[in-house]
């Protein structure tokens, strides 16, 4: 089960960084476009690249700040949850496991 969760936190963690890479790649072509039409001066454009780049990053890091947040939530409410709810938990867990990954 643990590992299902980390391999998930994982993947959510490519993912931001993924995303933030084609974000940045996507504003640098944007802003070469305008530099060339003449819209903004390379200099001007080099300060928006950067802020876009700055602004995606932090985007990433609240993301993963916030799923951290929400595991340990979750990890510390099942200290508090009775045995029969531990094993429903356990339950809907393997019933979800079993699911192909096209269905989850």
């Amino acid at each position: 089960m643990s590992k299902s969760i980390s391999e998930d936190l994982k993947d959510v963690l490519l993912a931001g960084i993924g995303a933030m890479a084609v974000t940045a790649e996507k504003s640098q072509q944007i802003v070469e476009k305008l530099i060339k039409k003449g819209e903004l001066t390379v200099e001007q454009g080099k300060v928006l690249n950067e802020e876009l780049k700055h602004k995606a990053k932090d985007k990433v890091k609240d993301a993963i700040s916030g799923s951290k947040l929400c595991v340990d939530a979750v990890i510390d409410n099942i200290g508090k949850m009775s045995d029969e709810e531990i094993a429903a938990l356990k339950a809907k867990l393997a019933d979800l496991e079993k699911k192909p990954d096209a269905e989850k």
